[in-house]
């Protein structure tokens, strides 16, 4: 439980790449608003200690719209953190005009990944793996699926790293902030296994909690 969930993960970050097994450095970006602040402040505090030349960009989940849609999740990484430090060793966003099976392929390839950051939603679902829904029971020889919300909370198709995709990182970093997010925080650390945040696997999971957050718990 953290005063400022940023800081605390643009400084998890410049740890992890400090500390990188290999001559590279994979980081697998999220959506949302408090990712946006997330990659905001990465790429302050991270401008100057990172090498971003040595750092590969990929996506966990991304809503199917046009690139330059304001709900695109490769639109909000580009301007908060992409645009905003030198330039990086690869950009490989999810895209509307491709399909999953071709970015499974890719992240197949890229595996292990270093860091995916992930985030929780008010109904307890991260990347784009909804309460309910087909990607849920996606097989463990999948690691990337097409997928919507059967609820209707969360709009618009999406494509997402699956929970075995989840577990080719080395370590899953998830952020979550604000009063809204309480009842899922609950679900997640209780092990609720309706809150789909709860299955994520990884050899190193590390959970950043907003005193917002928790507070009632």
């Amino acid at each position: 439980m953290v005063d400022d969930v940023a800081a605390t993960f643009a400084e998890f970050v410049i740890d992890a790449w400090q500390h990188r097994p290999r001559a590279y450095f994979s980081l697998v970006v999220s959506g949302g608003d408090l990712a946006k602040r997330c990659y905001q402040r990465l790429a302050k505090l991270g401008q100057d200690a990172i090498e971003w030349s040595t750092v590969d960009i990929y996506w966990g989940d991304e809503r199917l719209v046009p690139r330059r849609h304001p709900d695109s999740n490769e639109y909000m990484v580009r301007e908060a953190l992409i645009n905003r430090v030198p330039p990086v060793r690869g950009v490989f966003p999810m895209r509307i005009e491709s399909n999953a099976g071709s970015y499974d392929a890719l992240i197949r390839g890229a595996a292990p990944l270093d860091l995916i950051h992930l985030g929780v939603g008010p109904d307890g679902h991260t990347a784009s793996l909804f309460p309910d829904s087909d990607a849920l029971q996606a097989p463990a020889t999948r690691y990337v699926v097409d997928n919507v919300d059967p609820n209707g909370h969360n709009p618009h198709p999406r494509r997402t790293l699956t929970f075995a995709g989840i577990a080719l990182g080395d370590t899953a970093v998830v952020t979550v902030d604000g009063a809204d997010k309480r009842a899922a925080v609950r679900r997640v650390v209780d092990g609720d296994a309706t809150a789909p945040a709860a299955h994520i696997r990884a050899p190193r999971v590390k959970l950043i909690v907003g005193r917002s957050a928790m507070l009632g718990r």
